[in-house]
């Protein structure tokens, strides 16, 4: 789950599951969604270039990437890109925002 703050009060927050890995690394958006603290990203204004990039190869690669819908049915090509997308807008609408992951 992503969490942005901004002085203490939540603005946005978002989950997804983690099914979705393997099509988030083919776009390269793998820790830019589950693991930004790993790659020293604190504010949503730092995930604004990497999401429009994933998104872009997210909508480029669709055939390609919905074989990586995972064959257990919990979660899909569609839900990912939607997630990006809404993620994106929420990063563009706070980029001051601290990101906060919880696993």
């Amino acid at each position: 789950m992503v969490t942005f703050t901004e002085e203490e009060e939540e603005v946005y927050e978002a989950n997804i599951t983690h099914n979705l890995n393997k099509m988030a690394e083919a776009v390269g958006l793998y820790q830019h969604l589950w693991r930004p603290d790993e790659i020293g990203i604190t504010k949503a204004s730092q995930l604004i270039e990497p999401l429009i990039i994933g998104l872009k190869k997210l909508i480029e690669d669709q055939i390609y990437l919905e074989t990586l819908n995972p064959s257990n049915g919990w979660g899909s090509y569609h839900g990912l890109v939607e997630f990006v997308r809404l993620y994106l807008d929420a990063c563009k609408e706070f980029p001051d925002a601290e990101v906060k992951i919880w696993r």
